[in-house]
């Protein structure tokens, strides 16, 4: 590579040989999301609460990385869509209106012997526990379970009851009029929002695939009431958000659409299919694209006026609704990389939680520690930026590789004569030599390159 006529010094990569594996183990990726600050059990102190995590330094990055792409692909780049953050908790008429009061629920089944109690679909699940018992395991009749969870508002009692909302959705279809009216937007146009939502989960598992917190990222597209309009969107959708996730680096084989049968479609969908990706617990799902038809609106009784014609109807919705936990275990998945002598996570350099790692070669000559301290600091502001000086440069390398950094900068003592830093890539080992003032230009450079 040259930039501006500058052409760098290379040093040969270190030999590292990529180990071919079936695929990365559920314990491969909890193992580095504890060791290396991605993701810890909630309140793990006191022995961890069922379904619930605690994101560290590493994961918070990684998770505010994908969610402010998905909003810069899904709102700031449309002159379409808008957005919105509604509350969490909201009148417990919004779910009576919405059928979650009656249809929110899962059928369980709930073992005699010790009254446990398992999704009556998950026969698997169901096997694996009949083995804990030395007797034989009977199991009661299936019952349905509401997935809502409940909380009581209020200083007096009684208290009023009302609900953790179960999706993000409905926030966003009981402020579709105030959006029509505070803005400019007509159909067809969408309304996009990232927040928390609760399910009482049965049973929860595979890490944090099934919690009972959880983020969502969503949109809601209203378009006319016309069949011909809501396949053609329904397509559209579809294909829009599997390409993106194929642009953040997960291959293509290792994603699928499955279509909803008429028997497992949720109450408000007409059509539904998901995007499942091949993890090691199974296909499984991480968003789903839906056409609620007008089941929403309808139900909370709302209408759209065409402003040009004065058509009053009811308007259909296609909704596409990610799952930001199951898309960073999937990410963290299809980026694990065991190689023989490090571990690598090939994060997209947009996604990696630290963009640029810098080291003074060693930690006890100050006058390196000082030239480190003003590189760093010159690409703090533009970049999330690590500082390490613990240990040798190679176990830095390896840690840095760990955390899914991109780029290692290097003071050292040719640095004091010449002005120049080493620069090592984290997926080839490769190090190039380049002036201090080009850094900002080379990282950029191979960001760009690497993006799809």
């Amino acid at each position: 590579m040259c930039l501006n006529g500058y052409r760098p010094k290379l040093r040969k990569p270190a030999r590292f040989v990529t180990i071919t594996v079936s695929m990365t183990t559920l314990d491969d990726i909890v193992s580095l999301c504890k060791r290396r600050g991605f993701i810890y059990p909630g309140s793990e102190i006191y022995g961890g609460i069922t379904g619930f995590w605690d994101y560290g330094p590493m994961g918070v990055e990684l998770k505010r990385n994908l969610k402010n792409l998905w909003w810069k692909h899904m709102v700031q780049m449309r002159s379409d869509v808008v957005g919105m953050d509604a509350a969490i908790i909201m009148n417990p008429s919004v779910w009576e209106a919405s059928g979650h009061t009656s249809s929110f629920s899962d059928p369980l089944v709930e073992c005699k012997i010790c009254n446990k109690r398992f999704r009556a679909d998950k026969k698997e699940e169901q096997e694996a526990h009949e083995k804990e018992h030395k007797e034989k395991t009977t199991w009661t009749e299936p019952k349905n379970f509401n997935l809502l969870t409940e909380v009581y508002l209020g200083v007096t009692e009684p208290k009023t009851k009302a609900y953790l909302r179960g999706e993000i959705t409905q926030g966003v279809f009981v402020n579709f009029q105030n959006v029509v009216d505070s803005t400019r937007v007509k159909i067809p146009f969408g309304i996009a929002q990232i927040g928390k939502a609760f399910r009482n989960e049965i049973t929860p598992g595979n890490f944090t695939f099934r919690s009972r917190e959880f983020e969502q990222m969503e949109m809601e597209y209203f378009i006319k009431p016309d069949s011909g309009e809501g396949d053609t969107w329904f397509e559209y959708w579809k294909k829009e958000r599997i390409t993106w996730y194929q642009q953040l680096g997960i291959k293509k084989e290792h994603l699928r659409f499955r279509d909803h049968q008429d028997d497992e479609r949720a109450h408000y969908a007409k059509k539904a299919t998901d995007i499942e990706y091949r993890a090691p617990f199974g296909w499984s799902e991480f968003e789903g694209i839906h056409h609620r038809g007008d089941w929403d609106l309808g139900r909370h009784k709302l209408s759209y006026r065409n402003p040009v014609t004065g058509e009053v109807f009811t308007p259909w919705v296609i909704e596409t609704s990610g799952g930001v936990d199951r898309a960073i275990l999937f990410l963290l998945l299809e980026a694990y990389t065991k190689e023989e002598k490090r571990i690598v996570l090939r994060l997209h350099p947009f996604l990696a939680p630290t963009t640029v790692a810098v080291f003074p070669l060693v930690a006890n000559k100050q006058e390196l520690v000082r030239k480190a301290r003003e590189v760093y600091e010159k690409l703090k502001p533009d970049y999330q930026t690590a500082w390490d000086d613990r240990g040798n440069i190679g176990k830095r390398y390896l840690s840095q590789d760990e955390s899914g950094t991109p780029f290692c900068v290097t003071i050292d003592f040719t640095t004091l004569e010449d002005g120049t830093v080493t620069i090592r890539y984290r997926d080839t080992a490769l190090q190039e030599r380049f002036p201090i003032d080009k850094l900002a230009e080379i990282i950029n450079v191979h960001i760009k390159e690497d993006f799809i």
